[in-house]
């Protein structure tokens, strides 16, 4: 009877300290012991998801509103229009295309880290206003549902606020005294020029540059934001918070 009751004892041992292993485990994996689905409440759930985007958003437009923002990010770096391409190959018969398009592409990237900065209200009426069922199927969704979330709410207001300030930078002296919108036309006309009125080959009619650049900027900023999301939902050092850590736990 006593060797039974040993090893009834050392069994419950045993199974006690698997238990309490695998709750460490499961402390030094996340954080924090993972939560139940049923301890989030709905305030959790929005207030979570609300940080993640407003991190998310916050850390993405200063790093494109800074100098080099677009222009020094080989994933993001805006470069002229594809019709150029034509342009470009052909003055490259003439040595005196490459510094006139490269002052064009350095330009171009000024306008957009001009008006990235106009981004970041726009991006925190939007995380405001979501709603619960928003949120839930941002949390339920995949790596990007924030950033689909984003894109879907604020792509309008986005365009709109953007097209006339990138106008505006375009204008500006931004490179060497110049503008992007003047170097772009003197790269168009140079062109033009070179194809003797449209003789040796078509004129390109249409040289401006606005439409494009906000198109690339907004393309830039919804990438940047899909990556600062992905950081924040895979990486426990990026939960800057106890909400983050709580919401995100189970990711």
């Amino acid at each position: 009877m006593k060797k039974y009751i040993v090893l009834a004892g050392f069994a419950l041992a045993l199974s006690a300290c698997d238990t309490v292993m695998k709750a460490v485990e499961t402390v030094s994996e996340s954080g924090l012991p993972s939560p139940m689905p049923s301890e989030l409440s709905e305030s959790d759930i929005i207030s979570g998801l609300k940080e993640a985007l407003s991190v998310a958003t916050d850390t993405s437009v200063k790093r494109l509103a800074a100098v080099d923002g677009y222009f020094k990010d080989e994933a993001l770096k805006i470069l002229l229009p594809a019709e150029s391409q034509a342009v470009i190959e052909k003055l490259n018969q003439l040595s005196v295309t490459k510094p006139l398009v490269d002052k064009t592409i350095l330009a171009l990237n000024r306008a957009a880290e001009d008006a990235a900065k106009s981004a970041a209200p726009i991006f925190k009426d939007a995380i405001l206003n979501m709603s619960f069922s928003d949120a839930k199927s941002i949390l339920k969704g995949s790596d990007s549902s924030a950033t689909n979330y984003l894109r879907r709410t604020t792509y309008t207001s986005l365009t709109n606020a953007f097209l006339p300030k990138i106008k505006t930078s375009l204008g500006k002296d931004l490179v060497y005294g110049q503008s992007a919108e003047s170097l772009y036309s003197s790269l168009i006309n140079t062109y033009n020029t070179a194809s003797l009125g449209g003789t040796l080959f078509a004129k390109i009619e249409n040289n401006s540059l606005s439409e494009h650049v906000t198109g690339k900027a907004l393309q830039g900023l919804f990438n940047k934001v899909k990556v600062e999301e992905g950081e924040i939902r895979h990486k426990l050092s990026h939960r800057v918070s106890d909400i983050l850590k709580r919401v995100f736990a189970n990711q």
